[in-house]
């Protein structure tokens, strides 16, 4: 059988997701809603973010974000004002429960860095990360369009 990236890739993301759901039941935060809280976590916020820009940012579609900012609006980790600028538009903040979760997720994540990556050296490891990030670089660098035109 030929070697693919992306088989093994989609491997890794599914048993991430199942190890997520787990890890993080007892801080009510699903696997689905992580990414928006990692988005806040690692950016300054304080002017708050609106949800079709925090969907672009994301690469995930609007109805998805909304459904997963909605839940962490009702389980009191975001918070939503009427956008100043624009009173149709709403801007999202981290409230205080919801920064109070960084350490758990923090936690979780390196737990399961460091069971992926048990028993392999220092330099494999380095190499890995050098690779994925390359990898990511890579896929946020390129036209899709030309890609897709040239794939049918």
């Amino acid at each position: 059988m030929q070697k693919s990236v992306g088989r093994l890739v989609s491997i890794l993301y599914r048993k991430n997701q199942v190890y997520l759901n787990c890890a993080l039941k007892s801080a009510q935060i699903t696997a689905s809603e992580l990414p928006f809280l990692l988005y806040f976590f690692r950016n300054d916020t304080t002017a708050g973010i609106s949800q079709e820009a925090l969907s672009a940012y994301l690469l995930i579609d609007k109805a998805a974000t909304a459904r997963a900012v909605q839940s962490l609006l009702k389980k009191g980790f975001l918070r939503k004002e009427k956008d100043e600028a624009d009173r149709r538009a709403n801007k999202i903040f981290l409230t205080e429960l919801g920064e109070q979760q960084r350490t758990v997720v923090q936690a979780r994540l390196q737990q399961w860095t460091q069971f992926l990556t048990e028993g392999l050296d220092a330099q494999s490891v380095d190499t890995m990360f050098h690779v994925l990030e390359q990898m990511v670089e890579k896929m946020e660098t390129t036209d899709w369009h030309n890609i897709w035109r040239n794939a049918e």
